[in-house]
């Protein structure tokens, strides 16, 4: 007989953007004269940069002839790939990296889930709350958590570290035993950031604790304040206790091209049962060599054209109209009312709700009044709520479009 994996059954529904999916879908199905506006899900809308679209063809090119062709590449990437990241995104910052302690990846997404095969099924994890729902949701299916306490609305087992306005929505380092730690700056879903003296305190606390950072820079490139580190490896000693995480979905308009990366530094260590500390890099090699077998050539030359002056300039550029449609979510919000953090260094703006409504209550109140689609924050654990955050990934006309049809239904009169 068969037996499921009954970890599946703790979640207490269906993932996140798959219930906003099936909600806007209802509504749109009765109601097919609406112009809906979706400001929900992260997805770029912007294209592929120029230099981006003449590395891919260049590749394809080379890929249609025996003398260029490519099969099965590194697990760990391309060497071409892993030295363009160092130079582009460390020495530029001056933190020095290995090859071999860059691990090249199809999203950032998988390797969230992934990551955690390397730890023992025993580990303690925190997360921020609220947070992005991958974080725990692939912990939940990897059995690391406890029941689901509807209660609460939290898993038994997991440290919730609250983010909330009054300690600027940022996670604190945990005062209860912690193996490991899911960390996102800047934040998803917040859009908040942490400063150079917040991330030193959490890199002490992890020496002092023996923790493991998981950090989740794919939102790096919008940062717009000079405190603002760019990498976790830009504080001292982090090398020691951090693995970061990096994505090319929304620095350079990936979200469907698909390429990230993971680096594992040498220093980063944990240990066994009997207390031998263990390094975590050649573990995380022989797993990718196990069960991965590299992200597609043609992708890695796209990825790399992202380092080129001229990728830079292009892609830079949209980030740049992105962080301009966060400023009109922001700042037109605002001016209707509504509280709202975030949208400085981020694309998302995270916004409170009129007069105590739930958060639910007001993503249905926007999709049918306004046919806006935001994102719950209930979605992203249970202090998110009372909370919405939008994406400013949308084009220009849309972005302007929706905050008008919001402040237009006179919320705070």
């Amino acid at each position: 007989m068969a037996h499921v994996n009954e970890n599946y059954l703790k979640l207490p529904g269906n993932y996140l953007f798959a219930d906003i999916a099936k909600k806007v879908a209802r509504f749109s199905e009765a109601h097919a004269e609406a112009e809906i506006i979706r400001l929900g899900i992260g997805d770029v809308t912007r294209p592929l940069a120029p230099a981006i679209v003449a590395a891919m063809h260049k590749a394809v090119d080379e890929m249609g002839q025996a003398a260029t062709f490519r099969g099965y590449g590194p697990e760990q990437g391309y060497e071409f790939l892993r030295r363009a990241i160092i130079k582009g995104d460390y020495e530029s910052r001056n933190v020095s990296l290995q090859a071999d302690e860059v691990f090249v990846s199809d999203g950032a997404k998988t390797d969230v889930a992934c990551i955690q095969e390397i730890f023992g099924n025993d580990l303690t994890f925190a997360v921020a709350d609220p947070v992005y729902p991958v974080y725990l949701d692939s912990n939940v299916m990897a059995g690391h958590t406890g029941d689901y306490n509807a209660a609460k609305k939290q898993y038994d087992r997991v440290v919730y570290l609250p983010c909330t306005a009054e300690n600027g929505f940022k996670a604190q380092p945990p005062k209860e035993k912690t193996d490991i730690v899911y960390l996102c700056n800047p934040s998803n879903p917040t859009g908040t950031a942490m400063s150079r003296r917040e991330l030193t305190d959490w890199v002490q606390a992890a020496k002092e604790n023996k923790f493991i950072i998981i950090y989740d820079s794919a939102y790096e490139t919008y940062i717009t304040e000079a405190d603002v580190p760019h990498s976790i490896f830009e504080i001292p000693g982090a090398e020691e206790v951090a693995i970061e995480l990096r994505s090319y979905s929304k620095c350079a308009g990936f979200t469907g091209t698909r390429c990230a990366y993971v680096v594992v530094p040498h220093a980063c260590k944990a240990y066994t049962a009997d207390g031998r500390a263990v390094a975590l890099n050649p573990l995380w090699y022989r797993r990718q060599c196990t069960f991965f077998n590299g992200t597609p050539y043609v992708v890695q030359r796209a990825a790399e054209a992202y380092y080129s002056p001229e990728g830079r300039a292009q892609c830079l550029a949209d980030v740049a109209y992105y962080m301009e449609n966060a400023h009109i979510i922001r700042d037109g919000l605002q001016n209707a009312g509504f509280t709202v953090y975030g949208a400085t260094n981020s694309p998302y703006a995270w916004v409170q709700t009129p007069n105590g409504m739930k958060s639910w209550d007001f993503f249905d109140l926007l999709l049918t009044k306004a046919h806006v689609v935001t994102t719950p924050g209930e979605g992203f654990g249970p202090h998110g709520e009372g909370y919405l955050r939008l994406t400013a990934f949308g084009t220009r006309e849309n972005t302007i479009r929706a905050i008008a049809r919001i402040a237009d239904l006179k919320l705070f009169r």
